[in-house]
């Protein structure tokens, strides 16, 4: 195990939040669809002629964003499972490293998604005798894929 499975891991939430991005706007489409009008010559119901005015959604398009909503669906659910069986890989990988410290670090940064500002600012409330800065958390993550 490497880097790579840390690296494809924040990519694949990435992934799941665009996913759910999208579903939420479908979502949003779908219960409050446009509605259309148009004005057409006719004969009405009680059989004088003149414009006639019909109003409503227009079905092919709702169709298309419902059976796409669906799609997103069932991948947002095959990503979460692959999410799943890759947390438990990069969970593994950060439990290899030998420093308490930067397990932490790892954590923190490839699990929880914090920059490394908020890297150093956890480190700094978790351990206040030591002194965390943005420079000194990258280096250490730096140096241990160097040295690895």
């Amino acid at each position: 195990m490497d880097k790579a499975i840390l690296v494809q891991y924040c990519e694949m939430k990435e992934e799941i939040r665009d996913l759910r991005q999208r579903i939420q706007k479908l979502d949003r489409f779908l219960e409050h669809p446009p509605v259309v009008s148009d004005t057409v010559r006719g004969t009405r119901k009680d059989g004088t002629t003149g414009p006639i005015r019909i109003t409503g959604i227009p079905n092919p398009e709702y169709y298309r964003k419902q059976n796409a909503r669906q799609r997103y669906q069932l991948l947002l659910e095959q990503k979460e499972a692959e999410l799943l069986e890759l947390t438990c890989q990069a969970e593994e990988y950060i439990e290899s490293i030998p420093q308490s410290e930067l397990r932490i670090m790892f954590r923190l940064y490839y699990i929880d998604g914090y920059y490394y500002a908020g890297v150093a600012m956890r480190m700094n409330s978790m351990f206040p005798r030591r002194r965390y800065t943005e420079e000194s958390v990258r280096k250490k993550i730096t140096r241990f894929f160097e040295e690895n």
